[in-house]
């Protein structure tokens, strides 16, 4: 997969990007995987938002059931996040507010009783991602193959590739691709690390976020261009 450096600066930069690109007509299919711990960090803000109920319910009952242990890789503590459920856990952290400080503090009280490890290494350090536990959030978007579009509908990105033969060799590559390649977007797995130091106490990122993109070059740069417009983000 190829990294690809997203121009923002802040926290609320981020949840404007990562609503646009669940949000365009090019997402086939999404994965907004959440753990319980993370609900339940934000649960212990003073202003809980309310799109979160049923999911810190749901983290409440999972961390409470004796039959899951919550230190461990069981599925069950995870969630299938909607997309308003998953921005509303990162702006909880990365958003500056009155329940930040509750909301880190919980989370890192919960990782010391479990007896789990603090980390020490830099946030979104992909060197770490094979070893990281739990990851707390896995997010990432499935597009629509080159050759499921409708050349009208979809003109733009026909256009994007200047001649429309190259269209065409970039759909013939993807559909001749064996095994078949998916057209992906995902962001970098975060952890505890991630979501307590990946932004300052101004909300601003310590380190660039980085969206890994697998699939043609021209497709990818031609929505994330249009995503970091939908999100109002000079690039």
């Amino acid at each position: 997969m190829l990294a690809r450096p997203l121009p923002l600066r802040t926290g609320e930069e981020a949840i404007r990007v990562i609503r646009a690109l669940g949000a365009h007509r090019y997402v086939l299919g999404r994965l907004c995987s959440v753990h319980a711990l993370a609900f339940d960090a934000v649960a212990a803000g003073a202003t809980s938002p309310a799109s979160l109920a049923v999911a810190m319910r749901w983290a409440e009952g999972v961390l409470a059931d004796p039959g899951i242990d919550p230190d461990s890789k069981d599925p069950r503590l995870f969630r299938d996040a909607s997309p308003e459920e998953l921005l509303a856990v990162l702006a909880a952290f990365w958003v500056p507010g009155a329940a930040t400080d509750l909301t880190l503090d919980r989370l890192l009280e919960r990782f010391h009783a479990l007896g789990l490890d603090v980390p020490l290494h830099d946030p979104f350090d992909e060197s770490v991602e094979d070893d990281m536990h739990p990851v707390l959030i896995d997010a990432g978007w499935e597009l629509h193959p080159l050759a499921a579009l409708d050349p009208i509908r979809h003109r733009g990105v026909v256009e994007a590739y200047g001649e429309p033969i190259l269209y065409e060799a970039a759909r013939f590559e993807e559909e001749s691709a064996v095994p078949p390649r998916a057209t992906l977007q995902e962001l970098p797995a975060l952890g505890l690390v991630e979501l307590v130091r990946g932004v300052d106490a101004d909300g601003a990122f310590v380190e660039p976020l980085v969206l890994w993109t697998d699939g043609d070059d021209v497709y990818q740069d031609y929505l994330l261009r249009g995503v970091l417009k939908a999100a109002k983000i000079d690039a």
